[in-house]
Formats: C-alpha cells, structure tokens, sequence
C-alpha cells in the first residue's frame, strides 16, 4: 500500500494532541516528522545517542537500509518532546530510545501492527488517507518542500538519495543548507 503525508498542518496538531499522554510515541512522531529520518533509523536510536543534546546539536548514525551517515538536527519540537519521554521513562544509557515493553528494540513492523494502541499514525486518528511508518518521512519532505520553500535537490540530498532528473545539482548543494533545513519544525 502507498502511504500519505499529513498535509494538514491542524492535523498534525491534533496527531500530537492526540499523543500528549504517551511520550514515547508522540517523541516518535515529532522525530519522524522534524528529521526526514526513515522509521527503522529513528527506532534503533539509543539513549545515550541523544539524551545530553541541545537544540542545534548535530546528532549521527548510520542509516540501515543504505548503510550511508545520516545525521538529524535536535530542533525545539524534538528536544521538548525528548525531554518529556525521557522524565518519564526509566531509560538507561544503553537502551534503546524507543524500546518495547520487553526492552527490545522496536521494529517498523511493530509500528504498521496495531499493537495495543502502540502504533503511532493509525487509520482511526482524525485523519481518513493511507498513513503508515514512511508517512512521517514523507510528512517532512512534504513542509520541507510546500511550507518553507525547499528545492528537490536539497531534499534528495538531505534524503541520501540521488535524483535523475539532475544528480550534479545535489552534489553541489552544500551540506551546510541540508543541515540549515533540519532545524525547521513542524
């Protein structure tokens, strides 16, 4: 099935209202959407990854699909909503960011399942489309591109992706622009 961005900015609001109660899946999200990152990236985060990071802080990892470095900004929305999961949560360095009731790591497979409540952008939100784990990626590439103005080639490059349609204009595009677009918040 082809999933959605969430195109409206009230119900991405109503999304984050929706998960006020459950800081870890409500900090998923906000990360999914203010990152660009694929789920299975976000998901295999550590706490000590993240847990001292200030706004502006470039925080790396390697991507599991490609194996190429990623990196994320930590902007307002995410680190509000990691100060929230983490005083709530009885996390230690060595766990994983977003561990399941069992302290494993949580999988995207987990994520499409709906497992008691657990999953983060589900059918009956207020919201009728086809949404699933890659709807927040594509989420932020949406605003990225319709909100704040960002060209294709910044978004492939920031995506790791190259493009057809012009493979030398991503390559020029400096790294401080892909990095400058991380700390937009949605």
């Amino acid at each position: 099935m082809k999933v959605e961005p969430i195109i409206n900015m009230k119900d991405i609001k109503s999304i984050k209202k929706l998960l006020v109660d459950q800081p870890r899946n409500r900090l998923l999200f906000v990360m999914g959407i203010n990152s660009g990152l694929r789920v299975q990236d976000i998901l295999s985060l550590k706490v000590s990854d993240v847990k001292d990071c200030k706004i502006g802080d470039r925080v790396c990892l390697k991507e599991k699909k490609t194996g190429k470095e990623n990196v994320f900004i930590m902007n307002k929305e995410i680190k509000t909503a990691l100060d929230e999961h983490l005083a709530t949560s009885e996390l230690e360095d060595h766990h994983f960011l977003f561990k399941s009731r069992k302290g494993q790591e949580l999988s995207a497979d987990h994520l499409r399942r709906d497992h008691d409540g657990a999953t983060v952008v589900r059918r009956d939100q207020p919201v009728q489309a086809n949404y699933g784990a890659h709807t927040l990626r594509k989420t932020w590439c949406y605003h990225q591109r319709k909100t704040f103005g960002v060209s294709w080639e910044i978004l492939a490059k920031r995506l790791n992706h190259s493009t057809p349609f012009d493979n030398e204009a991503v390559h020029r595009s400096p790294m401080e622009e892909v990095e400058e677009i991380l700390l937009h918040t949605i």
